[in-house]
């Protein structure tokens, strides 16, 4: 796939996972984005999670269909009409509805929105929103015949596609879709099978255009006539310009695919590409700018049902229906304009997609037009073609070329028109920025600039921000900031004194600096910058960069007061622990400094709390802060000694410090205070209301009546005790306020109060005996302790307070009050007049009860009379009052009759005893509430008469239930009391009764309590003895219910004598399934169906359809039913018994009925049961008759295949050739599939569907015919066929012919391949592919077969095959076909023509007889897998060692040597030996295998030279190993080569004892000297003189002169007598010292006066311009720079300070450090004398 635009693969197979192939169809499983697949399975839903490496997931759901949200965990389930949706996240039901009409399709038109499509109209359900909204109605054009397969929604929202598809003429399939404009709510129809929405950028637009994409292809064009390619804007506003169109654009579809069509396309919004797909498995592949096709491939066999797009990468998935094979297509990039060149030849759109897509392949055709444009003076159209190359063009040299372009008059700069053009399409590069940045610069426009810049249309660099540095710092800190520049970008913030962002800025990015010595430079500088410095390095990420401590008093010792407290404050912010001795120090140098009022803002913010509090606290008091001193002591009596001055203090602070007491301090302390009389009252009584709840009540007031403060413990428990719920509070609230005389208070308090003890209150207010006893009345009343009250105020002669109390506070007392003044003995008149005149609020019942228990029931009548007087409807009072009426006989009956207000359930009981007719009055005036009291005493005495006509009356059906279901007794005789009760019923009060209802409601009591011989003999009394009912319909129909349901004998009787009666719905109780009675149904039809019953001919009708009905459908008695057919003979009633017929399998019958009912409707059954019971004959009279009112398919259909099972084929050609509606396809396949051929070829030859009349030729053995049949089909598959057959027939010539055209399509060449090869033809299978090679569609598959058949059968021709046509081959299959054959010369040459080396050079070494050394060594250096190269180095010096050395030129380049050398040393030492001139050549490259095995060479050949150069050439090897192999060696020149090797690794004296050994002194001396060591060299001195080697000592001492010190040469001269020989070395050695001394003296002598003024000028300058000899530059400060001397700090303790000497542990001073942390370095000492070493002076050499 290397060479074809696109990259396919199938990444994922469903059925694989578990997904049963049934399941893997359009509906039921679906993809609407790349995250999920959704397959619907008979009893799960299966979820396969794509982002989670196909994760499979499976819920138990019932649904027809499911589909997941594209970008949220969402998913619709359908359920015929229902839908409902779920989040799978929170496992919750968002939405659910039911649709009115059924949805035929549907999906996620985006995110939230749910697209439903039914049979007329599409839905939009916004599923965050209310239910679905109707969007739009359909298209005719896409009605209901077509099956919707895509729904698409622009990205603005404002359009909507609809596609579907329907059956055409000929077999073919039509597509129609509807274009709808939300805005303008309009439809348009269009024609094609698939569309889609895509959205890009037009060159020289700013507004990107939104077009649709879609496919066209019409139903009436011709069928030859190729489908086009649309691509058209819409919805774009005019006044911006026409919209973007193209032309139409044919698509080229291939022979074998004209009866194809599209199923989905899919655009690539990531490169503006579309795929198309269709049904037969075609791929295309559009390029939407240009409408142009890029490529087209059949990709796979099966159908692709469903597809959906991947945003990220542009691809697209789909799914093939039943294997569910998901596969993936994408762009391949790298291969699209090489292809569009070589294959479409179309270079034009070659460099378009290339430019803007940005991909290779194009170079040569950019780098053609670009020069012939420049050459043409076309600046313009030359910086467009750059501007669209992608990074082709764009570089430096294409600058220069338009930067030597000549301006026009009158034109700007071809430069500026390039740099102009690159600016509109896009972002310039570096080259290009920095080149556009110098003459805008010059200009002085940076505006310009700074727009670029903002539009990100220029990319940062260091140079350019250079470029920009001296015209605006501001802007070049943006372009250092972009580009990276981290050191120049903090510079840009010194400049602008941004202090406060160096530090985030280098912090973020990593960079290291010296901020103390930043520090340092601007506190004397800007003080302001350097606390904007230094907050920023103590909130550095990580941590403060800086000492705090140490920078503080860097501060102070300036005495920067201010800049040292706003440090700490920013410092210490963090409030630790390990700060508090800086915490303390800050406030006390505010508060010492003078500065009280910070410190005092500084403890108000509360930010620091680790200080010494008590401390601080001294130092506040000090200062006369007495609350900030409070706060900061903790023992009370400091704590007292500071309240003592608490007029001074804020009284809200006061009251606020006890809540930081605990409860014995604050006591103590409130004691105090009230201790010094009552100015401090007030504040006492706030706190005291503030903490009454942690100091306790009773505490606080034992204070204050401690100090007898009782006004103030007044006011404190006022302000208390409407919120608490102590008794206590209360109470003494009560007491106090009456010892105060506040009488109203103490009144409310025992009113409103819930909380305190009413026993306590009640006993102390009983006992104080106060002038006003309203709060005594007030808690006896609210807890009851009335009867105590009323003693209390009836004994102490306050009779008005027991008037007021039960008028005023509490009327509804006044039983409990009248009941105690009762025990009491008080005057009666007192008691009325208490009764009078709290009137109707006394509560009766209690009352009446109170007086009824002490037998004074009487003494309440005139109150109870003035209650009804007043108009009172309560029940108590009119009871009270009736009782007395009873007892004292006052007309009670005329009361229990026309009183509307008493209660029967109380005076009924009364009135039982007294009288029983008075208690049945009473109960019967309850209106049904008392019937059970009524019915009891009715039957205890003898009241049936009344009783009967009251339930006549009621018409309460429950109430006959109570009186009429009575279970019969013991010995099964019925109950006497219901009968006396049913006789009067009957004897009176029903004949008694006018009232209809009355009469049906007695009815049905009879009915319900299941008499049904008592309810017959009514109803016959009733009906047909003569009474206004007799007529009544359903008193009749009651009668035959009755009659049918308890004596069915009598049924047939009343039908005959009654005529006013439901007759049908009587008919359908007669045949149900509980009575049976058909023939008095039947009876009852046929007599309602005469005329004197039934007016009308329709109902008359219907009857007769009904008994027919009755006959077949119950009795089941056709042979009657056919006879009562006849008789009545209309049309419903044979088609009543046609349907009967049929049903019982009698379809002969069944026509004759149809027939002459003329009744087609149940065509459907009867052609099933026809051709079941195989009666084709009788059926055409039915299909004929019914065909004259019905146009169906079916008829049509089954009208042919009747004609053609008779063989009557004259018939069905008359037929087939005039105007049917059969489905003649169908029908056609129905009669092939039978063996009915002769029919099936009349049928196909109808519809001209000569694929299958090629079949039907085939199966009748006429093959010629056959062959001209597929020749106007044209489509692979009859081809085959026909060739098979003709094949199977031995018809060779006519099967070549249909071969040709079969193995034109790649598919199906295995195929013809494998029928030849199985019926043994391979001659003519050779033959046939021989004579495809001239066809002029031969495609690859066919050269590549004859390969193959070549080397199975004819082996001599495949070389030639392979030569002439290898760029027609497919070479890998050729070449396993060459392999299996054992044919290797051709197999090689494939591979590497191929440029396959790696296999051919593997050929090659496996079999011998392939092997050719040329073609080995040109393969060899291309093959991809280096370990060939190892393979072929073993190949070569095992089977061909004479060439091996030709082989290591070839690859050695390409080889690792060292690698090559382990192999050669495993083989052996003579093929080390053999690659002896390869080892020399490749020792270049100076590796230590190569040389150590080179120098093993050397030392076995004893070649000591070539080992030297070696050694001294390249020297990466073991030395030490090489010494100690050679110290031993017997040669003397590979031992001095032993310790020359020691001598290189500094192994001085094993160098120097082995060249001792072989006394070469010469190399003793120059290994000593190059040593430089005085104890290796005093050590070689001492042999010679012990050897009397004096020659050797002399030169000994000569060389090592630098390295021998005077005194020991001086020592072994004496000692030895070697004086001549040392007295050069001491000449040497006093000239030396002269020398040195003379120097000294140049060098310490005076200077002159100018050159000091001049060098302190210098150093001044130098002192102000930075440090270390460099600019002011914040990172030339390094660990030695220091401020100068005379900018230093002033020390500690000199005037101008506060005297800090406290302030910290050791003072840094002291031990030799700067405030800063730096090394302090002594006052006016020379910056010679800090650590710098003089230059050593050099010796001249003295010969000997």
């Amino acid at each position: 796939m290397a060479n074809v635009p696109i990259v396919f693969q199938e990444v994922l197979n469903l059925v694989q996972l578990g997904v049963p192939d049934a399941s893997i169809k359009h509906g039921l499983t679906t993809m609407q984005s790349d995250n999920w697949i959704v397959c619907v399975e008979p009893n799960q839903v299966t979820l396969v999670d794509l982002k989670n490496n196909a994760q499979v997931t499976r819920r138990p759901m019932k649904a027809e269909a499911a589909i997941m949200n594209p970008t949220a965990n969402i998913l619709g389930l359908r359920s015929g009409s229902t839908i409902q949706v779920f989040n799978l996240d929170t496992k919750q039901k968002l939405k659910s509805y039911n649709m009115p009409e059924p949805c035929v399709f549907w999906k996620w038109a985006n995110a939230t929105t749910l697209a439903l499509v039914t049979a007329t109209s599409v839905f939009h359900w916004y599923v965050e929103s209310g239910d679905p909204v109707k969007l739009f109605d359909r298209h005719p054009s896409i009605g209901t015949n077509c099956q919707i397969i895509n729904y698409q929604v622009a990205p603005d929202g404002k359009w909507c596609v609809l596609g579907g598809i329907s059956a055409g003429a000929g077999g073919t399939v039509n597509g129609n879709m509807q274009l709808y404009s939300v805005e303008k709510k309009v439809s348009q129809p269009l024609q094609g099978h698939a569309s889609a929405f895509a959205t890009f950028k037009i060159v020289g637009r700013e507004d990107p255009a939104q077009v649709l994409v879609f496919h066209e292809k019409k139903a009436e064009s011709p069928p030859n006539e190729p489908p086009k390619l649309f691509v058209m804007e819409i919805g774009r506003d005019p006044a911006k310009g026409s919209p973007f169109r193209l032309p139409p654009t044919v698509i080229p579809v291939p022979a074998d695919a004209a009866a194809d069509f599209p199923v989905s396309l899919v655009v690539d919004a990531k490169d503006d590409i579309a795929f198309l797909i269709t049904k037969m498995g075609y791929l295309y592949m559009f390029d939407i700018h240009s409408g142009k096709t890029m490529y087209r491939a059949k990709i796979t066999q099966e159908t692709v049902f469903v597809t959906c797009a991947q945003e990220a990468t542009g691809a697209m998935f789909g799914i093939t229906v039943r294997t569910g094979k998901v596969l993936r297509v994408q762009l391949n990039g790298q291969a699209l304009v090489p292809y569009i060149m070589s294959t479409l030849r179309d270079n034009e759109l070659a460099i378009k997609i290339a430019g803007r897509l940005n991909l290779p392949g194009a170079e040569n055709l950019y780098a053609a037009e670009f020069e012939r444009l420049i050459t043409a003076r076309q600046v313009v159209e030359a910086a467009k073609l750059v501007a669209s190359s992608g990074t082709a063009l764009r570089t430096p040299a294409t600058i220069a070329r338009f930067q030597q372009i000549p301006a026009e008059p009158g034109s700007p700069q071809p430069v500026f028109q390039y740099f102009s053009t690159l600016l509109e399409s896009g972002r310039l590069n570096e080259q290009e920025s920095i080149e556009l940045a110098k003459p805008v610069l010059q200009q002085g426009r940076p505006q310009l600039m700074e727009k670029w810049l903002k539009d990100d249309k220029l990319q940062c660099s260091e140079a350019l921000g250079d470029l920009i540095m001296p015209h605006d710092v501001g802007m070049a800190l943006s372009v250092y900031l972009r580009a990276e520049c981290h050191s120049k970008a903090i510079n840009c913030f010194v400049q602008r004194g941004e202090y406060d962002k160096i530090v985030p800025y280098s912090t973020s990015v990593g960079l290291k600096m010296d901020y103390s010595s930043m520090l340092s430079q601007l506190l004397f500088n800007n003080p302001q910058g350097a606390l904007d410095l230094a907050k920023g390095l103590v909130n550095a990420e990580g941590g403060p960069l800086i000492d705090i401590q140490a920078t503080a008093e860097a501060f102070l010792s300036s005495n920067r007061v201010q800049e040292t407290t706003a440090f700490l404050l920013e410092a210490l912010k963090d409030n630790t622990q390990e700060h508090a001795y800086l915490q303390t120090k800050l406030l006390e140098i505010n508060l010492i400094g003078g500065a009280p009022q910070v410190a005092d803002a500084i403890m108000q913010n509360g930010i620091l709390t680790h200080y010494d509090r008590e401390h601080v606290g001294k130092l506040c008091e000090r200062a006369g802060m007495w609350q900030r001193a409070a706060e900061h002591y903790t023992e009370i009596a400091d704590i007292k000694r500071i309240f003592k001055n608490s007029h001074q203090m804020n009284p809200e602070f006061v009251v606020e410090y006890f809540g930081k007491l605990n409860r014995e301090q604050s006591i103590s302390l409130l004691k105090d205070m009230m201790s010094r009389g009552p100015s401090n009252m007030q504040v006492c009584v706030e706190i005291a209301k503030k903490y009454h709840e942690e100091l306790g009540s009773e505490e606080l007031v034992g204070v204050f009546e401690q100090n007898k403060a009782n006004e103030g413990l007044y006011y404190y428990l006022g302000a208390i005790v409407n919120f608490s719920e102590d008794p206590f509070v209360h109470f003494k609230y009560i007491q106090s306020s009456c010892m105060l005389g506040q009488f109203k208070e103490a009144e409310r308090v025992c009113r409103d109060s819930n909380i305190y003890e009413p026993e306590e209150v009640k006993l102390y207010l009983k006992n104080a005996k106060l002038p006003d006893p309203r709060p005594l009345i007030h808690v006896c009343d609210r807890y009851d302790f009335v009867d105590e009250l009323t003693d209390y105020l009836y004994l102490n002669s306050l009779l008005q307070y027991i008037e007021v109390y039960v008028t005023k506070v509490s009327p509804t007392k006044t039983p409990m009050v009248v009941g105690k003044l009762f025990d009491l003995g008080a005057n009666e008149d007192f008691i009325k007049r208490i009764l009078m005149a709290v009137g109707s609020a006394c509560p009766v019942d209690e009352m009446v009860e109170i007086a009824e228990t002490r037998n004074r029931l009487r003494l309440l009548q005139p109150w109870l009379e003035a209650r009804v007087a007043t108009g009172s409807t309560e029940p108590g009072t009119h009871n009270a009052l009736g009782k007395i009426y009873i007892t004292l006989n006052r007309d009670p009956k005329a009361f229990l009759m026309n009183n509307m207000f008493y209660e029967p359930k109380v005076l009924g009981p009364f009135c039982e005893s007294l009288d029983p007719s008075l208690a049945f009055v009473a109960y019967k005036k309850a209106a049904g509430e008392c019937d059970d009291e009524l019915i009891t005493i009715s039957f205890a005495h003898g009241l049936y008469r009344d009783l009967a006509r009251y339930l006549v009356e009621r018409q309460d059906l429950d109430l006959w239930a109570k009186v009429l279901n009575k279970e019969d007794g013991e010995d099964g005789k019925e109950d006497p009391q219901r009968r006396q009760l049913i006789d009067q019923v009957v004897e009176w009060a029903l004949p008694e009764s006018t009232s209809a209802d009355e009469v049906s409601c007695t009815v049905k009591a009879f009915m319900a309590a299941d008499l049904p011989g008592e309810l017959i003999t009514l109803l016959e009394r009733i009906i047909l003895q003569g009474s206004d009912f007799s007529d009544n319909k359903n008193l009749q129909n009651l009668l035959i219910l009755t009659a049918i349901r308890a004596d069915a004998t009598r049924v047939a009787g009343y039908i005959d004598q009654l005529d006013n009666f439901d007759a049908k719905d009587i008919a359908l109780i007669c045949v149900s399934e509980s009575h049976m009675l058909y023939e008095e149904a039947f009876t009852i039809y046929g007599k309602f169906s005469k005329p004197e019953f039934t007016a009308e001919k329709e109902e008359q009708t219907e009857m007769q359809v009904l008994a027919v009905g009755v006959l077949v459908d119950f009795m089941k008695d056709l042979d009657r039913a056919k006879t009562f057919a006849s008789q009545v003979d209309h049309k419903s009633v044979w088609s009543k018994l046609g349907k009967a017929q049929l049903e019982e399998k009698f379809p002969a019958d069944a026509i004759e009925s149809f027939i002459n009912a003329e009744d087609p409707s149940e065509y459907v059954t009867v052609c099933a049961e026809a051709n079941e019971a195989e009666i084709w004959t009788e059926l055409i009279p039915f299909l004929e008759m019914a065909r004259v009112d019905l146009q169906e398919n079916l008829l049509d259909t089954e009208l042919i295949y009747a004609f053609a099972k008779i063989n009557n084929l004259t018939g069905l050609e008359q037929f087939v050739s005039g105007p049917n509606v059969a489905n003649i396809q169908d029908i056609g396949d129905r009669c092939f599939h039978e063996g009915l051929y002769n029919a099936a070829k009349i049928l196909f030859i109808n519809i001209n569907n000569n694929s299958k009349l090629a079949l039907c030729h085939i199966h009748l053995e006429e093959y010629r015919d056959a062959v001209t049949a597929a020749t106007h089909a044209n489509n692979v598959s009859t081809w085959k066929q026909v060739c098979f057959a003709c094949l199977r027939a031995s018809e060779f010539r006519l099967a070549a012919t249909c071969g040709l055209e079969v193995i034109t399509y790649p598919d199906h060449v295995d195929e013809v391949v494998s029928h030849y090869s199985d019926l043994g033809h391979f001659t003519h299978l050779v033959s046939l592919f021989e004579q495809g090679l001239g066809l002029d569609d031969a495609h690859i598959g066919i050269f590549t077969e004859l390969g193959i058949l070549y080397t199975k059968h004819e082996p001599v021709k495949v070389m030639d095959h392979c030569k002439v046509f290898f760029s027609k081959l497919n070479v890998s299959k050729v070449v396993r076909a060459c392999e299996r054959a054992r044919l290797f010369p051709p197999a090689v040459y494939l591979y590497m023509h191929d440029k396959q080396y790696d296999n051919a050079v593997k050929v090659m070494m496996e079999r011998a007889t392939s092997f050719e050394n040329d073609l080995f060594l040109d393969s060899i250096v291309k093959v991809r897998n280096a370990e060939i190269m190892y393979k072929a180095i073993h190949f070569y010096f095992t089977v061909h060692p004479t060439i091996f050395n030709r082989l290591m030129e070839v690859v050695v380049e390409h080889v690792d040597h060292s690698r090559v050398v382990n192999q050669l040393r495993k083989a052996g030492d003579w093929v080390l030996q053999l690659a002896q001139p390869y080892l020399k050549d490749v020792q270049k490259a100076n590796l230590t295998a190569v040389n150590e095995a080179l120098n093993e060479l050397y030392i076995d050949d004893e070649d000591y030279i070539s080992l030297r150069k070696s050694i001294d050439n390249f020297n990466n090897f073991n030395m030490i190993a090489l010494a100690q192999n050679l110290s031993s060696h017997e040669l003397l020149e590979f031992r001095r080569i032993s310790a020359y090797v020691y001598r290189c690794n500094k192994k001085w004296n094993q160098s120097i004892e082995l060249s001792k050994g072989d006394r070469m002194w010469k190399d003793c001396i120059d290994t000593a000297n190059e040593s430089a060591d005085p104890t290796i060299i005093e050590k070689l001195l001492r042999f010679f003189c012990e050897t009397s080697e004096k020659e050797c000592f002399c030169a000994a001492l000569y060389t090592c002169y630098a390295h021998v010190s005077p005194d020991l040469v001086l020592e072994l001269g004496w000692v030895n007598g070697y004086h001549n020989f040392i007295m050069p070395f001491f000449i040497q050695t006093f000239k030396h010292t002269h020398l040195r001394l003379q120097a000294l003296e140049e060098t310490t002598a005076p200077k002159k006066d100018a050159e000091t003024v001049q060098e302190g000028i210098a150093s001044t300058y130098g002192n102000l311009g930075g440090f270390n000899n460099g600019p002011l530059m914040l990172e030339n400060g390094g660990p030695n720079m220091m401020p100068p001397q005379n900018m230093m700090p002033p020390q500690m303790g000199q005037g101008g300070g506060i005297d800090m000497s406290g302030f910290s542990a050791p003072s840094q001073a002291q031990m030799g450090m700067v405030p800063n942390g730096m090394p302090q370095q002594q006052m006016g000492m020379p910056q010679q004398q800090m650590g710098m070493q003089q230059p050593q002076m050099g010796m001249p050499q003295i010969g000997m």
